[in-house]
């Protein structure tokens, strides 16, 4: 990295954050990496700045999420609000899919009075 760059610089004052995601966003822990910009060539005729990326974050298998209680659905309850109503915070319906296995979020409310397993929430 330039030690010159402006926003490094910035970034390193503390006035722009150095991580993008909100504290409850599932890609919070996750790192960020570059992609090595293509030569100069006949087909990128300038040299173009790395590209940035989220490295691929890794699921813990359901059996292996310390759970603190079992919730049931309400009737027409999306995840956002049951994670509201179970752990306080609706940008954490990650942690209730990832606990419970699923990949499609809507999984997690679709059948009314469905038993939900609700995580320790960890850092």
């Amino acid at each position: 990295m330039n030690a010159n760059d402006p926003v490094q610089m910035l970034i390193d004052a503390g006035a722009i954050p150095s991580n993008p995601f909100d504290e409850h966003s599932r890609y919070r822990n996750a790192e960020i990496a570059l992609l090595p910009a293509p030569p100069a060539g006949p087909v990128a005729p300038a040299q173009r700045p790395p590209l940035a990326y989220l490295r691929r974050r890794f699921i813990a298998q359901p059996s292996e999420i310390a759970l603190a209680a079992y919730a049931l659905v309400q009737d027409a309850e999306r995840p956002d609000l049951l994670a509201a109503r179970t752990l306080g915070e609706p940008l954490a319906w990650w942690r209730l899919a990832d606990a419970n296995g699923v990949l499609d979020p809507a999984a997690l409310t679709a059948t009314a009075g469905a038993r939900v397993a609700v995580p320790v929430l960890t850092g």
